[in-house]
């Protein structure tokens, strides 16, 4: 494996947090670097990480993304420190703005100017964090410090980005980004350059940053019936206006308009099939620029399966 390169995973829960922490336990064994969770209509993530923690030694804990409009960014900053503590230092902390409709039907806050949302709540965050006086700010303001306490100041910050605007702010400001139905293709002409724009815009290289790539896949004999699995999965995807813009950009405006998944897009995005498929399928990933693709689930497929092959990514070349 190359150097700087990290093979991960995504583990959300899904009806049993048993299981999912077991998952957690299999990953840690096999040698995968790190494990995400999605922020979804059910557990609270950070909350999630923290039961990860108690059973894991060694993978990295990270949200995959946590939405800033759920919470302040004092309450984040409280909730990842402590988290951060609880694991020995392995939290990292990914953020994201969400859609429109889930920032107004489940938050009550609304989505004005999401860049600066952005750079304002991980200015507060990493100001904390650091002992220092967060910046001034219009969305988030804050006094906010840390008494009696002193967290990482180091702790790392992902953020969630699909569009060039976002991507170059990720590249500026954070440790890394979460990346999610973003194809190879889309890594290697639109992320790596707008990142790298964004790096250069804070006087930085690309060394050290992690470009986080969640892989949706499955060791299967079936093949075709996951990729109708896949296909139903994302269906909801292909309705958000942020999602439909990156999906056109990426090349495949008829799917925007069909608002569904082709089998082109399935097979460019996903890594379906048997174990030499699948490894094959991720590492294209890796040859895109992707530093941790994380491989994620497809629905009604043995995901330990799918752990146990694609971990010979996580061995070092």
């Amino acid at each position: 494996m190359l150097p700087g390169v990290a093979v991960g995973t995504f583990i959300s829960v899904g009806r049993s947090l048993e299981t999912a922490i077991q998952r957690v336990e299999q990953a840690e064994r096999l040698g995968y670097e790190s494990v995400f969770v999605t922020h979804i209509a059910g557990r609270d993530s950070l909350s999630v990480l923290a039961a990860y923690a108690t059973r894991s030694e060694r993978v990295k804990l990270g949200t995959g993304v946590l939405p800033i409009y759920s919470r302040t960014p004092v309450a984040t900053a409280q909730a990842a420190a402590t988290i951060d503590e609880l694991s020995g230092g392995r939290l990292v902390l990914g953020l994201g703005v969400s859609h429109q409709v889930t920032v107004e039907n489940w938050y009550g806050q609304r989505i004005e100017k999401p860049v600066r949302d952005m750079r304002e709540y991980v200015g507060a965050v990493r100001a904390m964090l650091r002992g220092e006086d967060p910046p001034p700010a219009e969305r988030f303001p804050t006094r906010f410090r840390f008494m009696g306490f002193e967290p990482r100041p180091d702790l790392p910050i992902y953020i969630a980005a699909l569009s060039p605007r976002m991507l170059r702010l990720a590249g500026e400001i954070a440790d890394g980004v979460v990346l999610w139905l973003c194809t190879p293709a889309y890594i290697r002409d639109v992320v790596l350059p707008e990142v790298t724009r964004g790096r250069e815009r804070a006087g930085k290289d690309l060394e050290g940053f992690d470009i986080v790539a969640a892989v949706p896949a499955a060791v299967t004999s079936e093949p075709a019936e996951a990729r109708e699995k896949l296909r139903a999965d994302l269906v909801p995807y292909f309705n958000l206006p942020f999602y439909r813009a990156m999906i056109e950009r990426s090349g495949f405006p008829e799917e925007v308009e069909a608002a569904q998944a082709s089998d082109r897009f399935i097979d460019a995005l996903a890594a379906i099939g048997d174990p030499e498929t699948v490894v094959a399928q991720v590492r294209r990933y890796l040859d895109a620029g992707a530093t941790s693709p994380c491989v994620g689930a497809i629905p009604r497929t043995d995901f330990a399966v799918t752990l146990e092959a694609a971990a010979q990514l996580t061995a070092a070349a």
